[in-house]
């Protein structure tokens, strides 16, 4: 009996002396659990940008933040060879569209419920699975609409306010147009509708979106199509006739005409308006072309063609800049990922970057930003009209179909096809380039 307690005595210390080796460890353990994040950046003119964000986080958390960013072009050669590296890989990455879901959809963690998805003003940008999940989250978007010299509207007696929908950018636009004519005033409506390869992608890309996105969005599509119906046609023939009959540029003279022309009559006040997007507010205001307009004097307003309650509509918007978070990596490092997600879109440091660097981003949190082409856009998201996304985005073989359609549009404007070859073009045109897709 002795013996046994002896024995019971000896094995208790022992483990008691297990245990208390064992508490390092543990407190170890512990510390791996605070996690540390890997973004893959795929926009090398953010890196440096990205890379002091990263390192105020760690500063103010103590939470590791590493950056690397792709080579321009290289981002998905980048990412695959990173997500090789198991407990390496990126802990958030880009997924674009509904393509890269295909290939990364099993790496993107769902992010519904999440701090950073409540955060958003639109669901719009966002990339979900056919089972529902939210894969990625849009943290930015570009927009395009008509732009507006609100100065010259100003002197045709005019002011933004009374544009809401077709009808009224029509009034507009004809009393301007009739003024010209007059003399009354030395600048045209619209800006040239140029369809030289440098400026048709506005109208065989962003303006038709138009139609397609109004198809779509009565059909509930949600993926490329095999076919369209052209539901919508006669409206986008509403605001192609507007754009060539109110320009200073009409017929046969459209087939020439470029980019760079539309956006010199622009920006040296030869014209009101000007369909184009965010991206031309640089153009617009900086020294580099030389037009140096005020940006008190510009907005951005929707292309409007006549379909019911289209006033409530917003400006074009759409992006291929979504973050996912990779599912594959631990539950620490995917919550560590999390809370600097969070932390990039409601904080000083990180909306003010996000502001600087992406222009209009939507969360809640989001800053103003210089381009008040963006600003209008939040501010028609925030006053709840509804986004028009890009649509366009689903197009088969996308240059060859907007060849065809740019060569109908061609023909009709110059007076030798009819509206009915646009139709053609742009619904035959479709099903034929899928099945050749």
């Amino acid at each position: 009996m002795k013996k046994f307690l002896a024995l019971a005595l000896a094995l208790v210390m022992a483990l008691a002396l297990v245990a208390c080796g064992n508490k390092p460890s543990t407190d170890t353990g512990k510390k791996e659990e605070t996690g540390s994040v890997y973004y893959l950046n795929f926009k090398p003119e953010s890196d440096e940008a990205w890379q002091k964000l990263a390192a105020d986080y760690t500063a103010e958390t103590g939470v590791s933040v590493k950056v690397v960013t792709a080579a321009s072009g290289k981002y998905q050669e980048t990412l695959t060879a990173e997500m090789d590296k198991d407990d390496a890989a990126p802990t958030m990455f880009q997924c674009g569209n509904q393509a890269g879901l295909k290939t990364w959809g099993d790496f993107c963690y769902d992010l519904k419920d999440t701090d950073v998805a409540k955060e958003m003003t639109t669901n719009e940008f966002n990339l979900y699975k056919e089972d529902g999940s939210l894969a990625c989250v849009g943290y930015c978007y570009e927009c395009f609409g008509i732009i507006v010299n609100k100065a010259l509207l100003k002197q045709a007696g005019h002011d933004v306010s009374e544009i809401k929908d077709f009808a009224s950018l029509k009034a507009v636009v004809e009393d301007i147009t009739a003024q010209h004519a007059a003399g009354k005033v030395d600048f045209a409506a619209f800006t040239s509708s140029g369809l030289d390869g440098s400026s048709a992608w506005r109208f065989s890309g962003h303006l038709a979106n138009m139609p397609l996105y109004y198809e779509f969005k009565d059909d509930g599509v949600t993926a490329q199509p095999a076919e369209i119906k052209g539901t919508y046609l006669d409206n986008y023939k509403n605001i192609w006739d507007l754009y060539i009959n109110n320009s200073d540029t009409k017929g046969a003279a459209l087939a020439a005409a470029t980019g760079d022309q539309a956006e010199a009559e622009f920006g040296q006040s030869k014209a009101v308006f000007f369909q184009n997007g965010s991206w031309e507010y640089s153009n617009l205001t900086g020294e580099e072309k030389g037009f140096k307009m005020n940006a008190d004097d510009l907005a951005m307003i929707p292309i409007y063609c006549g379909v019911s309650g289209e006033e409530k509509a917003g400006l074009c918007c759409g992006t291929e800049n979504c973050w996912a978070v990779n599912a594959k990596a631990s539950e620490a490092n995917i919550k560590a990922t999390l809370d600097f997600m969070k932390w990039v879109v409601t904080s000083d440091k990180g909306t003010t970057m996000m502001a600087e660097q992406f222009g209009p981003i939507p969360f809640k949190s989001a800053k103003s930003s210089e381009n008040v082409f963006f600003n209008d856009a939040n501010n028609y998201i925030n006053n709840g009209n509804y986004i028009v996304s890009w649509a366009f985005n689903y197009t088969p073989n996308v240059d060859t179909w907007r060849a065809g359609v740019v060569a109908a549009l061609t023909q009709y404007s110059a007076g030798s096809g009819s509206w009915d070859d646009v139709k053609t073009a742009m619904v035959q045109g479709w099903a034929t380039q899928y099945k050749a897709q």
